[in-house]
């Protein structure tokens, strides 16, 4: 890791749901404006803890988490931290594209309305949507049915709409694996382009955009981060016996 101040700190975090433990004894520092990838195999809890990073596991019952989630030095889970605020600087971009069924600008414009965020919503639309390289196919349909856009085109617009309110970090859970390979280059060459601004942070099966997309990169498997590295380092001299049988495809 380098000297830049972590815009996250995790120590120690354990994470329940019921009386099933998911996570145990997370300890990672993200930095901002780096992308760092979670890989794992399916059911690893790399997709709980991106969760833990915006509290979007507060909103499944019985859910419980032990240890600490600082975000810029403050616990995102001290009792005085509003969550909409949280959501606000830490967006999430899902695993299927999940446009409202609104039109493109209504879309982009919902959440700094929501916000009442006093901006000049026309500019903040035309903002985001360079920002998510989708001006140029769209801006001549803002008000068609956003649900008319290709899946591709649905996942950029779901990233102008969390731009739209300004965070500071940008979730993405498996975010290009329902596009094809074309929209899966796009949306890749997004990011390499959003790290400019924002701390991003990735969950993806694929081993390959991993080593394309990321800086970092951390190995999660039965709910333990496994190792957490430089990505060129854990693809090319792994500490872990583990780290390497899973990348080399021997286990996994």
């Amino acid at each position: 890791m380098s000297q830049a101040q972590p815009i996250f700190s995790v120590h120690e975090l354990d994470f329940y749901y019921g009386s099933s433990k998911a996570l145990s004894k997370i300890n990672i520092e993200i930095e901002p404006r780096k992308v760092t990838a979670l890989i794992g195999p399916s059911g690893c809890g790399k997709s709980t803890f991106l969760r833990c990073l915006n509290r979007m596991n507060d909103t499944i019952n019985g859910t419980r988490v032990d240890g600490k989630i600082l975000l810029d030095g403050k616990d995102i889970y001290d009792e005085d931290v509003d969550v909409v605020s949280l959501r606000q600087r830490v967006g999430m971009v899902f695993q299927k594209p999940n446009p409202f069924p609104q039109s493109i600008y209504d879309n982009v414009a919902f959440g700094p309305r929501v916000l009442g965020m006093g901006v000049e919503m026309d500019e903040v639309v035309e903002r985001s949507l360079r920002a998510a390289a989708l001006w140029d196919e769209v801006k001549d349909d803002l008000k068609s049915d956003a649900l008319g856009l290709s899946l591709g085109q649905q996942q950029r617009l779901c990233i102008a709409r969390v731009i739209a309110v300004r965070p500071d970090v940008i979730l993405m859970d498996e975010s290009t694996s329902a596009l094809d390979p074309i929209a899966t280059l796009r949306v890749e060459e997004l990011i390499a382009e959003l790290k400019k601004d924002y701390t991003i942070v990735i969950v993806t099966h694929n081993m390959q955009q991993a080593a394309r997309v990321s800086d970092y990169t951390g190995l999660f498997w039965l709910g333990e981060l496994v190792e957490f590295s430089a990505t060129n380092d854990m693809f090319t001299k792994p500490k872990q016996e583990l780290s390497e049988a899973y990348i080399t495809g021997r286990m996994g």
